[in-house]
Formats: C-alpha cells, structure tokens, sequence
C-alpha cells in the first residue's frame, strides 16, 4: 500500500446527507470529544459515528476497529471501504457503509487523516471539516500519558503534528480546559448550529 488516500470514485459528490470530519494531531483529544459527543446523541438514529478500522492494536482511548493487515488487504481490494490511507505505519479506513447514511441523508461524523480531507470534499456534497488543537506541550504530556506502543516515537509523532498536511477546517476546537465545554462546541457543529 501507499500512504496516498483512496476515496472510492462515483460520478457526483454523495448527498443529501451531511459528512462531519473530525482532524488533528494525535493527542488533541479528538476521540475524547467524539465520545461525549456520541453520548449527546445516543438516541438520535440520523447521527451516525462511524468507527475506523485499523491495523493496530485498539486502545481504550478510541473507537475503533481492529483488523490485521492482511484482512485489511482483504477488504480493500473487495472495495469494503469508502475510503483508506495510511499514517504512522498503519492502515485506516472507514467502511463504505457511510455511503448508505449519507444516501439516506444522516449525518455521519468521523475521525479521519487530514490528507483525506480534499478527496471527501470532493466525494461528498455537504462536508464539514472541525480541526481540533491543542499547544505543542499539551500534546507532548497527553502523548506520553497514553504510551501506546503501537504510536512510535514521541518525538516523531510530536514532529508529525507540527508539520502535517493541514486541510482547511470549517471550524477549529481549541482543546484545552474545560472538555465539556468543547464537547458542547462539537455538538452544535453536528446539530448544524
């Protein structure tokens, strides 16, 4: 595999229903505010959180699915995902049953790479990209708090985050504080607030 995003191909951007990109550098606490922001919604069926898969080890810390790459291979190529790419040495993707959802006209929110962010603009027709930060100390500390030995070196992963592609976000969550108060910021994102 390449670390070049794949984002299935169709003839128009995918629509009615509204996609929710969630980005930013490992320890910004995406998946903290994912997860309270899942809660807010969990009665709400027109608001899909759809899980990555991965091929590495699942974390407490995350939703995601856990495969191994050579099951990963497998889906790829059977086209089980709507789109797929690779970071830190490891392969995500998010199923293609996002497609369904948005078909549907559900929102579907998910955490993604920024390098797939210009691709989904372009395969969906309402994408809204919510950039979430932190200061580069307060991502060191979170980092070393994790010790996911699947993440690397520190240092490289530190060194990632201060020199990513950076997709232009819709809105950008400054995460630091009070994390409800954040959670909140994602939730009116979602609602379309």
């Amino acid at each position: 595999m390449t670390d070049a995003p794949t984002i299935s191909g169709r003839p128009a951007a995918l629509g009615p229903g509204r996609l929710i990109l969630v980005v930013g550098p490992s320890g910004a606490g995406k998946d903290t505010l994912l997860g309270r922001a899942r809660t807010a919604f969990a009665d709400d069926g027109n608001i899909v959180f759809q899980r990555r898969v991965v091929t590495r080890e699942a974390s407490s810390f995350e939703d995601n699915e856990q495969m191994s790459p050579a099951a990963f291979r497998q889906a790829r190529m059977r086209g089980d995902f709507a789109v797929h790419w690779e970071a830190h040495g490891h392969c995500y993707g998010l199923p293609r049953a996002i497609d369904d959802d948005i078909g549907a006209g559900r929102t579907v929110v998910a955490n993604v790479s920024r390098a797939v962010v210009d691709g989904m603009r372009r395969a969906y027709a309402d994408v809204t990209v919510v950039a979430v930060t932190a200061p580069p100390e307060v991502l060191a500390e979170r980092l070393a708090a994790r010790a996911r030995g699947s993440d690397g070196k520190l240092a490289d992963r530190l060194g990632r985050a201060a020199g990513g592609v950076e997709a232009a976000p819709d809105v950008t969550i400054s995460n630091i504080g009070d994390v409800e108060h954040h959670a909140r910021e994602l939730v009116r994102i979602i609602r379309g607030e």
